[in-house]
């Protein structure tokens, strides 16, 4: 069966329901699959202790900048 011959063949029945029953037909496109969100890597322990490190190691380089600055002037 073509699409052609899919396609008259419900809408014979479609009018022959609209006939003998005297109902309504909806037609409708079926609804789009939702795009996937992008998959996104939840960070481990250690990447979480790594971040930490590297805050704290970037913050001592500042005290330590701020106190020769303070200690130039």
């Amino acid at each position: 069966m073509t699409k052609d011959e899919l396609r008259a063949e419900l809408e014979r029945q479609a009018q022959r329901y609209k006939d003998v029953y005297g109902g309504e037909v909806i037609t409708y496109a079926a609804q789009p699959d939702p795009d996937r969100k992008p998959w996104r890597k939840r960070p481990s322990l250690l990447d979480q202790a790594f971040d930490k490190e590297i805050e704290k190691i970037e913050k001592e380089r500042q005290d330590k900048l701020a106190a020769a600055d303070e200690a130039a002037s």
